[in-house]
């Protein structure tokens, strides 16, 4: 007998796209060459701005919404969308360092201007719960241009040798390497799967006596009847409770938003979405429970191959003085423009030395007291911390077993997983 093939039904192929086309945000196919085309909001919030009338916030979205959509660079298979925001970085920070390089009082009024802007759109887009790559764009390209300055201006004049530029290369890179492992997963919770066996037969005979029907938090539990997110998470609160008599297992938590249940110290992200686990905070990146010991290690070595950068500059354009002394008192500096431009980029990496080494400071109080950024932003929202040093430091007294217990968990976070038991859920 011959075997009847069955005929796959065929889909229509789409036509590949060449290197400057792409599928807008609706749908329709179009061309890099068309960016300006078909722009009737700009168009109409240009003629509102010359005429001198106010142009509304809706039209202002529409027109970022547009400019984003078509912001795209040539590339294999289609035009590959550019976020916009990491476009302010690359033009304005080497337009802003060379106008300070022009004359001191200039120097002043940039370098002080450039961390209210940072801050305010650091304001800004944590207020909105937007994600940016503002600040990532910001910190890479600091990097790469201080990096750029120095090879172009210091290292010609004969004061680092060999050896300090490899030393000052090899922190560099060391820095790379952390940022990427910082912004690797910082221990999100997945969400639960048909395999999750954290809930065995008699929970869920247990969840079935109460009515539940299967939700997203707890598939396989099959049911019957009607349950609001509300009776659930308060069945869950007084179950985590019962479980939590010992001191060291935690409480568990529902989260409305992601649909399941968190051990205790994980918080929801705003920003990224999900909760995380033994969350401390959102600035580049989620810093949680698996990429906390990457990101101190960052700032670290960020901070000492700053330093040493700093200390290399102003040795070689400020010669036989102090770094202290050099760093506010460099006679001529402003004579030269490659020595002017040195200096304001020297001062330019010092606010940032200086911000990130509060952020440092900061983050080994908390780690000595077994706190994280999250717990203490609520502690002093709540007033249930203790607050020492002017509020410096505050103690929760929750986790603090010990300055050298507390470093001694610190140290191996994300490294033995942290089982919890269905008997502490239900």
């Amino acid at each position: 007998m011959k075997l009847v093939k069955k005929k796959k039904t065929e889909e229509p192929e789409l036509e590949p796209l060449c290197c400057c086309e792409y599928i807008d945000r609706n749908g329709e196919k179009n061309h890099m060459a068309a960016c300006l085309c078909d722009c009737q909001d700009l168009d109409e919030g240009c003629d509102r701005w010359i005429t001198c009338k106010s142009v509304q916030p809706e039209t202002c979205e529409k027109i970022m919404d547009t400019i984003s959509d078509r912001l795209r660079i040539p590339w294999l298979r289609g035009a590959k969308k550019v976020n916009i925001s990491i476009i302010p970085p690359l033009v304005l920070l080497p337009v802003f360092l060379h106008v300070a390089s022009w004359h001191f009082l200039l120097g002043v009024v940039v370098l002080t201007s450039l961390p209210v802007l940072a801050l305010w759109y650091y304001y800004l887009t944590h207020r909105r719960k937007e994600q940016t790559l503002f600040f990532l764009s910001l910190g890479l390209f600091s990097l790469g241009y201080m990096y750029c300055v120095f090879l172009r201006e210091v290292v010609p004049k004969g004061r680092v040798g060999p050896t300090q530029l490899a030393v000052l290369t090899f922190g560099l890179f060391l820095i790379l390497l952390a940022l990427y492992r910082a912004k690797k997963n910082p221990g999100y919770l997945s969400y639960p799967t048909s395999n999750d066996k954290s809930l065995n037969s008699s929970q869920i005979e247990c969840l079935n006596k109460k009515g539940q029907e299967k939700t997203t938090g707890f598939p396989g539990a099959d049911t019957s009847g009607s349950l609001s997110n509300r009776t659930l998470k308060d069945d869950l609160k007084s179950s985590s409770r019962m479980g939590a008599e010992s001191p060291t297992k935690a409480k568990e938590d529902w989260c409305a938003k992601c649909q399941l249940v968190r051990p205790a110290r994980a918080w929801h992200c705003r920003i990224c979405g999900i909760c995380v686990r033994r969350m401390d905070h959102h600035c580049v990146c989620c810093v949680g429970e698996s990429n906390h010991q990457a990101f101190i290690l960052a700032l670290l070595i960020f901070l000492l191959t700053s330093v040493y950068g700093i200390t290399l500059t102003l040795d070689t354009i400020c010669r036989d003085r102090s770094v202290f002394t050099a760093l506010f008192y460099c006679p001529g500096v402003y004579t030269n423009y490659s020595s002017a431009l040195s200096f304001t980029c020297v001062w330019y990496s010092v606010i940032i030395t200086a911000g990130m080494a509060y952020i440092f400071l900061i983050q080994l109080i908390n780690i000595s007291y077994n706190v994280t950024e999250r717990e203490v932003q609520q502690a002093l929202r709540q007033k249930t911390g203790r607050r020492l040093l002017c509020g410096l430091i505050v103690d929760t007294g929750q986790y603090n077993r010990g300055f050298l217990r507390n470093w001694h968990q610190f140290s191996t976070l994300g490294t033995h997983p942290f089982p919890h038991p269905a008997e502490d859920i239900v």
